[in-house]
């Protein structure tokens, strides 16, 4: 009962979007598995990555527009959380090793090995464990999410002081991974993955795998903030968001609403991390640079702030573009990327999807209005009929 009122809930665009993944979940893996290597159809292995690394982007761009979009909270900070998620995925991968490592120690790996590591660090303990260390996948960015937005919300830190502060907290972590003695492979980070649930990383199934796992999420991530959005909670954020001062005054405890969406948000990002890394087959300190998180803001705003589906396909289309133009014209990307974001704010200040759902609207709208003065006009010609009509017999 509870799925069926959500589903009567969800935004048309949204249930349009979760089909459309569950259908590339299908269809991707097809046709890389199932279709010849000569027909026109088939689709390359690399491909497969490909399109599953812009599916971990499109959630962390989600993830970012359900705080940004819904709660007036911009973090210039959710690359960590990213990365966070990421490093959990990669240690539980680096425990897979084992013997195989170049240096063929059983518990530690080959890094630990180089840098003179005498036994494993306390917090690597349990990530051979696949469900312990999808566990942190979540707990790791929501616990830092918490802490953070607690001290940061209840002290009323808004606007760009917010994001400043959510700036300095990844780049801080930049600086803390990158030390060799923090126990996460310093600069080099983790990498020579080998096998993720017993099947080889490599494997052309598993890499199908990852990417319907990654549309899955992704898709699962969707229908969540949906339903967050969707729901009575979603109404009070959208108030926090326009007039925070309003609601407060109204007796709703606004700091408690941005904690719990910056915590979901955090997570979203995490497992999106998480799915990233054995796909792209490493995670280094540089996934927590601030100039990352500032691109997953100019996803969201070229797909539309506020609209769940819009950065989504915002995270899509540029890094699609990204992908093109940097093998064309690599010394010019950053330009570009400035250029799009520049063109975005002057001429689709809703996004992509904003403006488009906009002009729809305004386009049923005109159709109303011309409907209705049409229905007005025929009502007043058959009132002035009927009165012509009274006067006549009155005449008569």
């Amino acid at each position: 009962m509870i799925t069926a009122y959500l589903l009567r809930s969800l935004d048309r665009k949204v249930l349009i979007a979760i089909a459309v993944l569950f259908a590339a979940a299908l269809l991707v893996p097809f046709l890389n598995l199932f279709v010849p290597a000569g027909s026109p159809f088939h689709l390359p292995t690399y491909m497969v990555s490909l399109f599953g690394k812009y599916l971990c982007y499109a959630l962390l761009a989600l993830s970012l527009d359900l705080v940004w979009g819904f709660c007036g909270i911009l973090s210039l900070g959710h690359g960590a959380f990213f990365a966070l998620g990421g490093y959990a995925m990669g240690m539980y991968l680096m425990r897979q090793i084992g013997s195989r490592g170049v240096y063929g120690d059983p518990v530690l790996p080959d890094f630990m090995v180089f840098l003179n590591y005498q036994h494993l660090p306390w917090f690597w303990h349990g990530f051979d464990m696949f469900w312990f260390a999808m566990l942190m996948v979540l707990v790791v960015p929501g616990l830092l999410a918490f802490v953070f937005g607690w001290f940061a919300f209840r002290s009323r830190v808004n606007g760009v002081y917010l994001s400043i502060i959510t700036q300095a907290m990844t780049y801080a972590l930049l600086l803390a991974f990158f030390r060799n003695d923090m126990g996460f492979g310093g600069n080099n980070g983790l990498t020579d993955f080998k096998d993720i649930l017993g099947f080889s990383v490599q494997a052309g199934t598993t890499r199908a795998a990852l990417f319907a796992a990654s549309a899955l999420f992704l898709a699962l991530g969707l229908f969540i903030a949906s339903a967050i959005v969707c729901s009575k909670a979603g109404k009070v954020l959208v108030g926090v968001r326009d007039a925070e001062s309003r609601v407060r005054f109204l007796g709703y405890r606004v700091e408690n609403y941005k904690l719990f969406t910056f915590v979901v948000s955090a997570m979203m990002a995490g497992v999106a991390g998480a799915l990233y890394v054995p796909q792209v087959g490493i995670i280094n300190p540089g996934e927590f640079a601030p100039a990352n998180s500032i691109e997953v803001v100019i996803w969201t705003a070229v797909g539309g702030r506020a609209t769940l589906v819009g950065p989504i396909i915002g995270a899509i289309l540029v890094n699609g573009g990204k992908t093109i133009f940097t093998g064309l014209f690599p010394a010019f990307w950053l330009f570009a990327l400035g250029g799009l974001f520049v063109a975005v704010t002057l001429f689709l200040p809703k996004g992509i999807v904003g403006t488009l759902a906009g002009r729809f609207s305004r386009k049923n709208t005109s159709g109303g209005d011309d409907a209705l003065s049409r229905n007005e006009r025929a009502e007043e010609a058959e009132a002035g009929i009927d009165t012509a009509a009274t006067e006549g017999e009155a005449a008569r």
